[in-house]
């Protein structure tokens, strides 16, 4: 197939607002190399760069030339709601099959046999559920012309946010057509998750890369060991602070916890976690500047896309630098100025050492599965 120049622009200018909008450095040849078939791409840019125009343009050219729709695995609910946002602003077709709407499951997969959907976003987790696989992919294996991996540092056992069920991916394409395109895309990789993505996307991925700075973003540690004493600086500082942003806390309690003792003295905040029920209308409410912060842990994280998020405040250390350079890359994408502010607490120390210990199961927890599956001669599954 040819790239259609023209064509790609207009539906950048569509999906930015701006009639006047250009490529950035990397996006059309990305975009070009995905369009003329060239192999498989991994994009590797800073947060904020645009990577979903590349996969959305992409996506819409392959499908206005007659081929099929794409399937693109994405690793958050708040992420799936963005990418079916930003996807319906340029005009493209976007559904969803997730936990959050099985109500709609039937029609979504009744519009993709009826070739009325260009891209489905689903979750790694989806690509081993049996029902899924039998229900809605095998009508459409056949017809699927580009796999997206967003986040594709997931693959990797080295990554920040490695999720098993990345590692499916193969297989799963190996069942799609030969001609298939696949396009990764991820803001942090480094040498060893470079490594681990050649191992399972293939040895002949091609790798874009650009550069990873953001200048527009002033970073600025504190350190604060009581928590007492990071409140009374929240509670200070926010109402001077210009715009709206996240505050990122490591625990669901502590997110809870803060929150409440900040709204507790007037400031218009809010929890957000991955046990929120309305996390759909607290992000709304971000997006439009309805509350100054979101108290959140990294259930808002990847990918969460408001260009004037004027600030990303930490109240205890990530997990790791490349954690910690995902979520302040929330702020400042389309701002000459944002702020991050990193206040480390006692606390940090024992609460990663506490993930750390709990990242594995016991030598008792192992033993116990392998002895049950081992009974079964069958075989057991695990509904998702």
């Amino acid at each position: 197939m040819t790239y259609d120049k023209t064509r790609a622009l207009q539906l950048l200018r569509v999906g930015t607002g701006r009639p006047d909008a250009q490529f950035r450095d990397g996006q059309e040849a990305a975009i070009e190399h995905v369009v003329e078939g060239r192999g498989r791409l991994l994009v590797v840019q800073r947060t904020g760069w645009g990577k979903s125009f590349v996969y959305f343009i992409a996506a819409t050219l392959l499908r206005e030339s007659g081929m099929g729709p794409t399937i693109l695995i994405s690793p958050l609910l708040s992420l799936m709601r963005n990418q079916l946002e930003a996807a319906a602003r340029m005009g493209v077709r976007a559904a969803t099959i997730n936990s959050d709407n099985p109500g709609e499951w039937n029609a979504v997969a009744a519009s993709l046999q009826a070739d009325t959907i260009d891209i489905l976003v689903i979750s790694p987790e989806r690509l081993a559920n049996d029902d899924f696989q039998t229900r809605v992919l095998a009508s459409i294996a056949a017809r699927v012309s580009l796999l997206v991996v967003d986040e594709a540092h997931c693959i990797s056992d080295w990554g920040h946010d490695f999720r098993p069920h990345y590692r499916l991916i193969e297989r799963f394409a190996r069942g799609l057509p030969a001609n298939l395109r696949l396009l990764a895309t991820t803001a942090t990789a480094n040498n060893r998750v470079l490594a681990d993505l050649r191992a399972v996307l293939g040895p002949n991925l091609a790798v874009l890369s650009g550069d990873l700075s953001r200048p527009s973003l002033t970073l600025q540690t504190i350190t604060m060991p009581g928590q007492a004493e990071r409140l009374a600086w929240l509670a200070k500082t926010l109402p001077t602070l210009t715009g709206s942003g996240i505050v990122y806390t490591l625990t669901v309690r502590d997110a809870v916890q803060v929150a409440t003792w900040l709204k507790a003295r007037g400031l218009l905040v809010e929890a957000y976690t991955g046990q929120s029920q309305n996390r759909d209308e607290l992000e709304r409410a971000l997006l439009k500047n309805q509350v100054k912060a979101l108290v959140a842990t990294t259930a808002l994280g990847m990918g969460f896309d408001k260009p004037d998020l004027a600030f990303v405040i930490h109240f205890q250390s990530p997990s790791s630098v490349v954690a910690y350079y995902q979520q302040v890359g929330r702020a400042g994408r389309a701002l000459d100025s944002a702020r991050g502010v990193l206040l480390c607490g006692a606390e940090d120390d024992n609460i990663a050492s506490f993930f750390i210990a709990n990242a594995f199961p016991t030598r008792e927890e192992v033993a116990e599965v392998l002895g049950v599956l081992q009974a079964e001669a069958d075989g057991l599954s695990v509904p998702e």
